[in-house]
């Protein structure tokens, strides 16, 4: 297990960062040979050892709550930071549900045959040691780990200050799960310090250790990684999702799936951010969705046709459009049918996630071909935007990346392949 480094200067970190690096590599090569089996029997023991720590878990993020209320933290900045018995539970699934899943690594993607004999393989392959930086939610440290172990790749887990004492905890289940299994501790590694400049050194002088940085936290994180890090990115900046009420939307279902879509989690990436509804439907279908938001505590910010129906909304700016509030916050607008609403995402979205409802197929589909986001939705709500859900165990994050990983990154997305060729001879003329 890491020891903390208090308090540490600029070089401590550096030599801190380079011995992490070293084990990593170290044991990303053990855990490459890793069979299915010996990788099941760690995430079995690391579900067993969380439920075995609840109290202890419970109790260090009761110290993480009570200074983030300190610090004057929001309420959905405390949403994202709180465990209780039930979320630790879904930790403790989610890991077992990883377990069950099938072993990426050695399985064939495609093979065929050259007309000279040559048989040609590609081959999942772990992508070696994978760094995550994150904020605020403990539960990352968790789902990352188990992830990055179930895909052969070593792990080096940067999380945010705010969850410093939870992520301990479950770094500690972590580390006793794969030493049950005769891994090596080193297989996931939490880095001890709350320096920022363990930040930047892992970002910026670790190439030779880490082959790639996942960032799971706010836009201000996630563009400082994108712009300071020295090996590839697999992450978004933010996640300005919208929900598209059609003219043939049933009205019960729109205001179900809105309601849900914007207020079950206001603080994860998935929550619905904007409102379009449809001229068509607006005389009876606006006002509904939008007092139901307005009555269950969320503030609307509409454009003039929104604010009519309800004096309670405010009016939006143009800024509105492309924000990412993740709170109880959402923008409104009344668009010209499916077109204007394709427009509007394709010019103020960040390619995450969008919905539509409507009871139209033909609508729907020129909707989800068009829409150019990682995940789109027909009569669903946004908050499926979710690895669990979409039945990965868990993810590390969404991707809006069109390369490599793109939507939910799961064991899976933290694969790269190789080409294994067999011949019999052959030699090229």
């Amino acid at each position: 297990m890491n020891a903390a480094v208090d308090p540490p200067t600029f070089h401590d970190v550096a030599a801190l960062m380079q011995s992490l690096g070293r084990a990593a590599v170290g044991a990303a090569e053990a855990l490459a040979r890793a069979n299915t089996a010996t990788k099941d029997r760690a995430l079995g023991a690391i579900a067993t050892a969380l439920r075995a720590r609840v109290p202890e878990l419970l109790a260090a993020n009761a110290r993480d709550m009570d200074a983030a209320r300190a610090r004057g933290a929001t309420g959905a900045m405390l949403d994202r930071l709180a465990l209780d018995d039930a979320r630790i539970e879904a930790m403790a699934r989610g890991v077992e549900d990883i377990a069950a899943l099938a072993d990426p690594i050695g399985a064939t993607v495609a093979e065929w045959t050259r007309p000279n004999g040559l048989r040609i393989t590609r081959v999942r392959v772990p992508l070696g040691v994978i760094g995550i930086i994150y904020e605020s939610r403990p539960n990352v440290t968790c789902d990352a780990g188990a992830l990055c172990l179930k895909s052969g790749n070593a792990a080096i887990l940067r999380g945010g200050s705010e969850s410093a004492n939870s992520s301990r905890v479950i770094h500690a289940c972590l580390v006793e799960g794969l030493v049950a299994a005769g891994l090596p501790a080193a297989c996931i590694q939490l880095v001890p310090t709350t320096d920022r400049a363990a930040v930047g050194y892992l970002l910026s002088s670790m190439a030779d250790f880490i082959d790639v940085v996942v960032p799971r936290g706010g836009k201000s994180l996630v563009a400082r990684v994108q712009a300071e890090a020295r090996v590839p990115v697999i992450g978004h900046l933010e996640g300005v999702c919208h929900v598209y009420v059609d003219r043939d939307a049933d009205l019960a279902m729109a205001r179900a799936i809105v309601r849900n879509a914007k207020l079950r989690r206001t603080g994860v990436c998935g929550s619905a951010e904007t409102l379009l509804v449809d001229a068509a439907c607006a005389a009876t279908h606006l006002a509904p969705v939008v007092r139901d938001l307005l009555d269950a505590g969320c503030e609307v910010r509409g454009d003039a046709a929104v604010q009519k129906v309800d004096a309670r909304v405010k009016p939006a700016t143009e800024q509105d459009w492309y924000t990412e509030y993740l709170d109880a916050i959402i923008a409104a607008r009344v668009i010209d049918g499916v077109e204007a609403a394709i427009e509007h995402i394709g010019k103020y979205g960040s390619s995450h996630t969008e919905s539509i409802i409507t009871a139209n197929a033909a609508t729907a589909q020129h909707f989800l071909e068009r829409v150019d986001s990682a995940i789109v939705l027909h009569n669903a709500s946004t908050q499926f935007a979710d690895g669990a859900e979409f039945g990965m165990g868990a993810e590390i994050g969404i991707s809006t990346d069109r390369f490599h990983a793109r939507g939910p990154v799961g064991v899976e997305q933290l694969t790269s392949y190789k080409y294994v060729v067999h011949g019999n001879g052959q030699i090229r003329p």
